[in-house]
């Protein structure tokens, strides 16, 4: 996806960034959720952070993610 290459090149990213448009690896991984903003539900991503290992397995899960506060969660978990 072009906007992913973009976003990529415009911060510097090292690694690669995967798009999912038909929204299979957002159910799979329960990500794509009924939200409520403003008093409308609407279906959207939870932000979540999840840790995978070389051989494919989950070793942390960071749900409902906050901004602030979060690349230092992830570093120090790494270190764990």
């Amino acid at each position: 996806m072009e906007q992913l290459q973009k976003f990529r090149d415009k911060y510097k990213l090292n690694f690669p960034l995967v798009g999912d448009t038909s929204h299979a690896m957002l159910e799979a991984y329960g990500v794509w959720q009924e939200k409520l903003l403003y008093g409308q539900k609407h279906m959207g991503i939870v932000r979540t952070t999840y840790l995978i290992d070389g051989e494919g397995k989950i070793t942390w899960i960071f749900p409902k993610v906050k901004v602030e506060g979060h690349a230092q969660e992830v570093l120090t978990a790494l270190k764990s």
